[in-house]
């Protein structure tokens, strides 16, 4: 039981998933650390007479408040992290994806279509399995 349990904790998807963790967590930090020192202060600059940005809130009927400041900056946060994962990550994947998939050739079907029918066969098929209808079998010399 052991020796499974460090198969399955060894496994790279398993590892990954670890690294991939610890290193969000540092990232958000680093975010969250961005927001807070220079996006905020910039926001903060339209309003001059808001001192604290996440403090912002709103008195509603002399009931209960509405904590905008604290959204706003919640919602910065998400638009940065999610620019940042774009530009920095996604997109320079894609590119290198694209990279790679220019060199592969395209792979030689192995497969036709029924003409009666439109169902798959293989090529060197005499009958279709699905219709029954006598086929000319393709065959590579």
């Amino acid at each position: 039981m052991l020796k499974e349990f460090r198969k399955f904790i060894l496994r790279g998807n398993v590892v990954d998933l670890a690294v991939a963790v610890v290193v969000g967590a540092a990232f958000n930090s680093v975010v969250q650390s961005i927001v807070k020192d220079f996006i905020t202060p910039l926001v903060q600059g339209i309003d001059r007479h808001s001192a604290d940005l996440a403090k912002g809130q709103w008195l509603v009927a002399h009931r209960f408040t509405l904590q905008w400041g604290d959204f706003l900056n919640t919602l910065i946060s998400f638009v940065v992290i999610s620019a940042v994962v774009f530009f920095l990550v996604v997109q320079p994947i894609n590119h290198l994806q694209t990279i790679a998939n220019r060199a592969k050739t395209p792979e030689e079907k192995t497969d036709r279509k029924c003409p009666e029918c439109l169902s798959a066969i293989p090529k060197a098929a005499k009958r279709c399995a699905f219709c029954t209808a006598a086929v000319e079998p393709i065959i590579k010399s």
